[in-house]
C-alpha cells in the first residue's frame, strides 16, 4: 500500500484503489461464504457446493427452465413448486389432487415443453389408487401467472405397489417419452403389447406418433425393469439408468423394436442361460452395468465446458450407494468409457440431475424417502444442492471416491453391499417394509435361512407380529462361499449367537 502512495502521489486514486481492493475481497469472502463444501475434479477444475433450497419432502424431479431463470421441483406427496436460481425463493404452484403415495409410489418423473414460451405446459407421472387397483397416470399441466390453471389427463396405464418408472424427456422433434416400470409383472416387461416395462413414445398432446415404431401402439422399445433416469445426448441417442433385481443395475442405450431382456436377462449376456435366449430371440445388452448393484436415479447429459473434464458425459445420481457418479462418453456418444464417483455417502441418497444454461450442476437427495440409510437424514434434508465452478482453489475439498476391488471381502463388506440397504447396517431393517435379522426364526435355522437367501421372497411372510410384503430377490448369483460368509456374518452379529455356515452346506442346499 505504501509503494502504491508512492508510485501514483495522487491520494485520490490511492484511495479509490484501496476501497476496490477491499470492496473485491469483501465480495470474494461473501461468495466463499454461501459454499458449504468443494469438490476437486482436477488440478485445474474445483467446485463449490451451495444449498439452494431445503427441508423439501423428497424431491423426485428437477427441471432447469432458460426463460424463468428457475428450477421447476416435484415433491413425492404431490407438490410443484418453481424455485427462483437466483434469490432460492421458493413458491408451491400446484398439488396433484389424487396422487397416491407410499414407500415409492407418489408424484414421480416430469418434463417441461421445450417451447414453454409458447407452450407452458408441465407434464408429470404419478400414482393413483381406485379401490384396490393402482394406475400410473400421465398428465399435462397448464402453467399460467406462477401458477397451474388446467390439468389435461394423456394417458393411464396399470400401476402397482413398486416398479412404476417413471422419467419423462421430450426429443428434439418435440416428441414425449414415458419410462414406465413393469408393476412387479412377470410378464408385461417382454410383452409388446402391454404398456408397463416399456419406453413409451406420444406427441405433445398425448397421441400416438405416426411414425412410431409399431403402428398405432404407444410401445417405442420394451424388456425394463423399473426405469429411474432417462436423457437425450446430442445426437439424439436416449439413454435410461434401471434397476436391476439383486445384480446387474444399466446404463442402456435405447432404440426402436429392441427388446432389453427384462425378465429372462438381467444386465449382460454373461450366463449359458440368457446366452442361449439372446441366440434364439435378440436382446440388446446394457452399455454399463453395476454389480453389486447401485440403485441408480436421475440421469443427465452435460455437454458443457464450464466443467471441461465432465463435457460429453452422463451425470447419474444413485440412491444405494449414495453417489453423484460421471460417466464419460465415446465421442460417438454409444459408450461409456470412464466412470468417476463423487459425493458418495457424504450428502446421502441423491435422486435426482439437471443443469443450468450456464453449465452449473444441481442434484437433489433423498433422504426422507421410505429407506433411509445410516447417519440420514440430515438437519435441513431434503436438498437442493447446486454444484458451480469456482476461481479459488479452497483450502479443503471432496475429492473423487477411490475404490480397490481387487481384494476378498469379509462377510461384513459383502453384507453391505448386497443387503444392508434393506435390512440396515444393524440389522434391524425397516418395520413394514425389511424385516429385522435379529434372533428370527429363520436366521436361526440353517436350512431356512438357506433357501431364502438362493431362492429369494415373493409372498408376504409375518417377523415378530409384522407384516412384510416386499420381494427379495435371489442371490443364486453369489458363489457358495460369498453365501457362505454372508450367512455367518448375519448368524454371528446384531446380538446373534449361531454357529458359522460353510460353503459346503451352501453347495448340498444346491445341488438338492
Amino acid at each position: 500500500m505504501i509503494k502504491l502512495f508512492y508510485i501514483t502521489r495522487d491520494y485520490k486514486y490511492t484511495a479509490v484503489c484501496l476501497s476496490a481492493i477491499v470492496f473485491l475481497f469483501v465480495c470474494c469472502q461473501k461468495q466463499k461464504d454461501h459454499f458449504i463444501d468443494y469438490i476437486k475434479i482436477s488440478d485445474a477444475t474445483y467446485l463449490g457446493v451451495s444449498e439452494l433450497a431445503n427441508a423439501l419432502d423428497v424431491p423426485w424431479d428437477i427441471q432447469f427452465n432458460d426463460e424463468l431463470n428457475s428450477l421447476f421441483v416435484t415433491e413425492i406427496k404431490g407438490a410443484i413448486s418453481r424455485i427462483d436460481i437466483e434469490t432460492g425463493i421458493k413458491k408451491q404452484i400446484f398439488t396433484i389432487p389424487n396422487v397416491f403415495h407410499k414407500r415409492t409410489l407418489g408424484l414421480l418423473g416430469m418434463v417441461l415443453h421445450p417451447d414453454f414460451s409458447t407452450n407452458p405446459f408441465i407434464y408429470v407421472a404419478y400414482t393413483t389408487k381406485e379401490g384396490d387397483a393402482i394406475y400410473s397416470e400421465l398428465a399435462k399441466l397448464t402453467y399460467e401467472n406462477d401458477t397451474v390453471v388446467n390439468s389435461q389427463l394423456l394417458l393411464k396405464i396399470e400401476g402397482a405397489s413398486g416398479h412404476n418408472g417413471s422419467r419423462l424427456v421430450f426429443d428434439n422433434n418435440k416428441i414425449l417419452y414415458w419410462a414406465t416400470g413393469d408393476a412387479h409383472s412377470k410378464t408385461h416387461a417382454q410383452d409388446s403389447t402391454t404398456l408397463n416395462g416399456k419406453v413409451l413414445r406420444l406427441t405433445a398432446d398425448g397421441a400416438i406418433p405416426k411414425d412410431n415404431p409399431i403402428h398405432n401402439s404407444y410401445v417405442y422399445a420394451w424388456g425394463f425393469r423399473n426405469i429411474q433416469g432417462m436423457t437425450f445426448t446430442p445426437n439424439g441417442n436416449l439413454m435410461t439408468s434401471e434397476h436391476g433385481d439383486a445384480i446387474e443395475d444399466e446404463i442402456n442405450w435405447v432404440r426402436p423394436i429392441h427388446n432389453y431382456g427384462w425378465i429372462d436377462i438381467e444386465g449382460y449376456h454373461d450366463t449359458p442361460k440368457e446366452i442361449e435366449i439372446a441366440s434364439k430371440s435378440p436382446r440388446t445388452e446394457p452399455i454399463k452395468a453395476w454389480t453389486p448393484v447401485i440403485a441408480p436415479a436421475g440421469l443427465k447429459y452435460y455437454a458443457n465446458t464450464t466443467i471441461p473434464e465432465w463435457n460429453n458425459s452422463l451425470l447419474l445420481t444413485t440412491l444405494k450407494s449414495q453417489s453423484l457418479r460421471v460417466l464419460k462418453m465415446n465421442v460417438g456418444q454409444t459408450s461409456i468409457v470412464k466412470e468417476d464417483i463423487y459425493l458418495k455417502d457424504y450428502y446421502g441418497r441423491i435422486r435426482a440431475v439437471t443443469t443450468d444454461n450456464k453449465g452449473n450442476v444441481y442434484i437433489a437427495t433423498s433422504n426422507r424417502d421410505w429407506n433411509p440409510q445410516k447417519g440420514f437424514p440430515l438437519k435441513g434434508d431434503d436438498r437442493i444442492l447446486k454444484l458451480s465452478k469456482i476461481d479459488f482453489v479452497p483450502d479443503h475439498y471432496l475429492s473423487a471416491y477411490k475404490y480397490d476391488n481387487t481384494q476378498s471381502l469379509t462377510g461384513k463388506q459383502l453384507y453391505e453391499s448386497y443387503c444392508a440397504s434393506c435390512h440396515k447396517t444393524d440389522g434391524k431393517g425397516i418395520e413394514g417394509n425389511f424385516p429385522p435379522l435379529i434372533n428370527t426364526a429363520t436366521v436361526q435355522q440353517d436350512d431356512k435361512l438357506i433357501k431364502t437367501v438362493l431362492n429369494g421372497l415373493n409372498e408376504e411372510i409375518t417377523v415378530n407380529n409384522v407384516n412384510y410384503n416386499q420381494p427379495m430377490p435371489s442371490f443364486q448369483f453369489l458363489s457358495d462361499g460369498q453365501v457362505a460368509k454372508i450367512l455367518t456374518y448375519i448368524r454371528s452379529n446384531f446380538t446373534n449367537n449361531y454357529p458359522a455356515i460353510d460353503s459346503t452346506k451352501i453347495a448340498n442346499y444346491r445341488n438338492k
